[in-house]
């Protein structure tokens, strides 16, 4: 009896530690899960607030690009007045279609004038039509074509690669001097690149997968290419056709012929039945087969004119150029893009008459092309030490621009000293950030570029405006005849006093160079 009792306690005494064990244990899985389910639950809240901070950065970068891309073209308009020969005579037909309602014969202070087709004539007309001032009409519409067109370009390089791809691409365009430049100026280049780099971008599903959804649309932006200069997009237009020879006749269908009809005959054809045959004859003889052979169209350059140029196009960015595919590449897409640089580079540099703007529609597909070797790049950020580099010389470049542009390289004495060192500050720059940020490196880059040369706008057009525009002269004193100028500064006072100013007689006060007229044609 007392062993069964004894033993009972001793299996109560067990039972009870086993139980005094099973809560203890208990007790530490219920603080554990406990623990756990409080770090899982702070994990979240941090990784919450981290990805809502991430978002919140991203938005508010992509909106100060946006802004930043906004101000780079529509700011400083009106800056400077018309330049070059051309734009104060383009934006003058304009002003004669939206005054005389004809908006089919293009006309120069009442003569029919036949050297471009009507497109830019016809923005131009849209915006004085809309009652914008004589320096913003002919320049407001071609700012929104190129903004919309860099939003474009975005679109389908996202379509086509990736969002990394378009979005450097498009950054290195918009900020790149030659497309900015053409974009602040009323002239037929910038129209033509557009509609020409539409087509091109829109003939990519075409080339990769042979798919024809976008023909006609393609066929439409060559149509409106050829509305701004001839027969220039077509030719230009060739690679691509040769990249997809076994599909060509797939352009021959109904629907791209029609789309493409549509856009370019009808000006042609009215154009000619009311002013016979001179229109074709300037428009195609004189303006487009003549540039390679004849020197009476006064643009007479070397062979290796262009080398230089595509330099100064495509600064700061142009050091970029070594991520060019070195061999023929799998991808027809870049192979064609590959094509049209080569071929039109080639195609340009073989004219006689040669101008700068030429080489402007090979600046889409140059910068596609730069912005795939980049995502292919294996260390992108080393790579932006250049181009960050050459935004350092802008203060310098500031000062010797307007003197360029109003007389010329050959003119101006350039010192190398002080380059050289702002260039040596920008490449130190470039380091740091390349070693200590890589992963921001290409968007400092062109976040750096774009600032830059918005400052460059606000610094330079005032002094632009003083020594390549005739707009000061006229609103010295509203001469009424025109004195001894250069091409360019003639044709800039003609279209501010809204007609063709008489020279000036020998011993008339306009004849006699003031101080604004001095500092005009020095």
């Amino acid at each position: 009896m007392l062993r069964r009792q004894q033993s009972r306690q001793k299996q109560g005494r067990q039972q009870q530690s086993e139980e005094t064990v099973a809560q203890h244990f208990d007790l530490n899985a219920r603080l554990r899960i406990s623990w756990l389910g409080w770090a899982q639950t702070l994990r979240q809240q941090v990784d919450n607030r981290l990805l809502t901070w991430q978002l919140a950065t991203r938005r508010a970068a992509i909106a100060a690009a946006i802004g930043l891309v906004c101000a780079l073209y529509l700011a400083d308009l009106t800056g400077m007045g018309m330049v070059t020969p051309d734009e104060p005579r383009y934006a003058a037909i304009g002003r004669s279609m939206a005054s005389s309602g004809d908006w089919v014969t293009p006309r120069l202070w009442g003569d029919p004038w036949f050297e471009k087709p009507a497109l830019l004539y016809w923005m131009t007309a849209s915006a004085f039509k809309l009652g914008f001032n004589p320096d913003l009409a002919p320049r407001l519409p071609v700012a929104l074509l190129s903004l919309t067109f860099l939003t474009f370009f975005w679109w389908r390089l996202r379509i086509e690669w990736s969002a990394r791809v378009a979005s450097c691409s498009t950054a290195m365009l918009a900020a790149s001097a030659g497309w900015l430049a053409y974009s602040h100026v009323a002239v037929t280049d910038l129209p033509l690149a557009v509609f020409f780099s539409a087509a091109v971008m829109l003939s990519m599903p075409w080339i990769a997968r042979q798919e024809r959804s976008l023909l006609p649309v393609a066929a439409a932006c060559l149509g409106f290419a050829t509305m701004a200069k001839q027969l220039v997009p077509l030719v230009l237009f060739l690679p691509v056709l040769a990249i997809g020879w076994r599909r060509w006749r797939d352009w021959l269908r109904p629907a791209p012929l029609v789309a493409f009809a549509v856009c370019a005959l009808p000006w042609y054809i009215l154009c000619t039945l009311r002013n016979g045959s001179e229109a074709p004859r300037v428009l195609f003889v004189q303006q487009t087969f003549s540039r390679f052979t004849s020197a009476a169209l006064q643009h007479v350059q070397p062979w290796w004119f262009y080398l230089p140029v595509l330099l100064l196009l495509l600064y700061p960015w142009f050091p970029l150029l070594v991520l060019f595919p070195a061999r023929s590449p799998r991808d027809p897409r870049v192979r064609a893009l590959t094509a049209i640089v080569a071929f039109g580079f080639v195609f340009f540099s073989a004219s006689l008459n040669k101008l700068p703007g030429y080489l402007l529609p090979l600046m889409p597909a140059t910068f596609a092309l730069i912005g795939i070797g980049l995502d292919r790049a294996k260390r992108p950020g080393a790579l932006m030490v250049g181009p960050i580099a050459l935004v350092g010389l802008l203060p310098y470049i500031s000062r010797i621009a307007p003197a360029v542009l109003a007389h010329g390289f050959r003119s101006v004495k350039i010192p190398w000293q002080e380059p050289l060192l702002w260039l040596i500050a920008g490449g130190i720059a470039g380091g740091i950030l390349a070693l200590f940020g890589p992963r921001f490196t290409v968007g400092a880059a062109a976040a750096l570029a774009g600032a830059g040369l918005l400052w460059f706008q606000v610094a330079t057009f005032p002094e632009f405006d003083a020594a390549a525009s005739a707009r000061p002269l006229w609103l010295a004193g509203h001469p009424h005849c025109a004195p001894n100028l250069t091409r360019g500064l003639l044709y800039g006072l003609n279209y501010y006093a809204e007609r063709q100013l008489p020279p000036c007689p020998p011993g008339e006060p306009n004849s006699k160079e003031p101080a604004v007229i001095r500092r005009l044609i020095e």
